[in-house]
């Protein structure tokens, strides 16, 4: 089942069990994505429904962020809630080893020997892994292992 489909029919589950929190999401997502396909004039790809969704929860981070420095951890919570939510239509991340050694084997394929080449290798990952990892993560580990 898409990705699409799949939001579809967990929309109206949620809707028959009330769930107001993951209404309230995917509701909100499935908006975002309507507005994105009439911004390009097409029905969405899963891989764009990813972007759309990773987009989501990184501003979910930002705002948790946001509000627990100021001391706001019931809003902090709500963000928490709605976060867990889209995680679950994201593919399974890689865990710090196995993004560590994707890295080793992006490094090695792709011939880079130093910070220059930091750009094909991130790319290289994209392209492989998207959606699959935490892109400041990866970007630090891939700058540790370029420079030394």
């Amino acid at each position: 089942m898409s990705i699409q489909g799949r939001i579809e029919s967990d929309y109206i589950q949620a809707y028959k069990a009330k769930d107001t929190v993951r209404l309230a999401v995917l509701r909100h997502l499935k908006t975002a994505a309507k507005n994105r396909e009439i911004e390009v004039l097409r029905p969405l790809t899963d891989d764009e429904l990813l972007d759309l969704i990773s987009r989501q929860v990184k501003q979910r981070k930002d705002s948790i962020e946001q509000y627990e420095k100021h001391g706001r951890a019931d809003l902090a919570a709500v963000e928490l809630a709605e976060m867990d939510v889209l995680v679950e239509y994201m593919p399974k991340p890689l865990s710090e080893a196995e993004l560590a050694a994707t890295i080793d084997r992006l490094v090695a394929e792709t011939g880079a020997s130093g910070p220059k080449d930091m750009g094909r290798v991130m790319q290289a990952l994209t392209l492989g892994y998207k959606g699959r990892y935490d892109g400041k993560m990866a970007s630090e580990a891939v700058r540790s292992k370029l420079s030394s």
